[in-house]
């Protein structure tokens, strides 16, 4: 059965992106009542990303309600839990988790993947490499990813996100040009509008100042589920800002919440200062220090102003050492720096593949990670 739903359903900007990540709050998808994960509601958002899928752009969905869906099963009281118990309920939680999320799509034909991940995955290059990489053949394969973090082995997202920052820290990783924040609120106001009646709800926002922060309140305790407040949502904002996404902060309590921001429901919009591949392409070239050099023939340097990739047949030497997802620099036979980019392998490898064609790489090395040494989406040319 397919969705029923249209991409013109959604928001410009949601409708534009060819890439978007989603994160659910623990209050939107686990019912307070019964502890059980909200099916009904879940297949409505799968709906919406269905039709999504169906029109060309890629959903990753980030998905928090794992120590919420695994408290209830392991039968721990009501109330606060100690940090070890609420890893031990992300444990028995998750699976669970996982299941609720396969019912919802499988009447959509689509298929769901679980991608646990830590903040070092999101930081250290070669694991971020990693990732990226596995995400991306999921998102090829037609899957949608289901991110959660691995709160088993790691702590800050347990302890003080519920999940927003590693959120944005997804959105970058996948290079996403929109994050949606659902959850139980519909926006940011000028004040709490639970406190203060006279708060307006601000419907887009060009750029997060310290007036703009101040607006922003606690956690909403009333559902006893999330821990994540207004606060957290601008600091995944500011995060996926600076990879050039745009943010969407807003309710998700109707059936097909997508669908709902165009028919009326409010939402608040955080623009991004500028695009997901300019800001990429900035931090490769002016913000990350080359570990090493690799340099290549007079053809090589005319391919790369041409636009193509870097190919281990027009390397020449390899100097440094250097791991997979380091930055390095790209030298002619003068010395001269001619582009930087992302290493799809380390410097021991292309040492050994330099000057042979991609073909050759997995007998040579008895394994490929891609046909480029530096693909052109994670390189910077630079001069004429």
């Amino acid at each position: 059965m397919g969705s029923q739903t249209t991409k013109s359903a959604f928001p410009a900007h949601l409708a534009a992106a060819r890439r978007i990540t989603i994160k659910v709050g623990s209050a939107l998808l686990v019912d307070t009542e019964t502890g059980k994960a909200d099916l009904a509601w879940a297949k409505g958002l799968a709906q919406d990303i269905a039709a999504l899928k169906a029109s060309g752009t890629e959903v990753v969905l980030v998905s928090s309600g794992a120590v919420a869906l695994g408290r209830r099963y392991l039968g721990l009281r009501s109330g606060k839990l100690t940090l070890d118990q609420k890893q031990a309920a992300a444990a028995a939680g998750q699976p669970i988790l996982m299941r609720a999320w396969r019912e919802a799509f499988e009447p959509l034909d689509t298929k769901v993947a679980q991608v646990l991940l830590t903040r070092e995955d999101t930081e250290r290059r070669r694991r971020w490499l990693n990732a990226r990489e596995t995400v991306d053949t999921l998102l090829k394969l037609g899957a949608v990813p289901i991110v959660n973090e691995n709160d088993t082995v790691a702590t800050e997202e347990i302890r003080y996100g519920d999940n927003d920052r590693l959120a944005a820290r997804t959105a970058m990783l996948v290079q996403a040009e929109a994050l949606v924040l659902l959850s139980d609120v519909d926006g940011l106001y000028t004040a709490d509008p639970r406190k203060d009646p006279t708060a307006r709800h601000l419907p887009v926002i060009e750029t997060i100042t310290p007036d703009i922060e101040s607006m922003a309140g606690g956690a909403n305790a009333d559902t006893g589920v999330g821990t994540g407040g207004m606060a957290t949502k601008l600091m995944a904002a500011r995060i996926a800002g600076s990879a050039g996404c745009s943010t969407t902060i807003a309710h998700g309590g109707a059936n097909q919440p997508l669908t709902a921001l165009s028919t009326g429901a409010r939402f608040t919009l955080i623009k991004a200062p500028s695009t997901t591949k300019a800001a990429y392409k900035a931090w490769i070239a002016g913000t990350v220090v080359p570990a090493g050099q690799i340099h290549i023939d007079d053809g090589a340097v005319k391919a790369l102003h041409n636009g193509k990739s870097l190919l281990p047949s027009g390397i020449t030497r390899v100097t440094g050492l250097f791991e997979k997802g380091e930055s390095v620099s790209v030298c002619d036979a003068n010395g001269t720096e001619r582009a930087r980019g992302i290493v799809a392998y380390g410097s021991d490898d292309i040492a050994l593949i330099k000057g042979h064609g991609s073909q050759d790489t997995e007998s040579i090395l008895g394994y490929t990670a891609g046909a480029e040494v530096i693909h052109r989406d994670d390189m910077v040319v630079l001069g004429s």
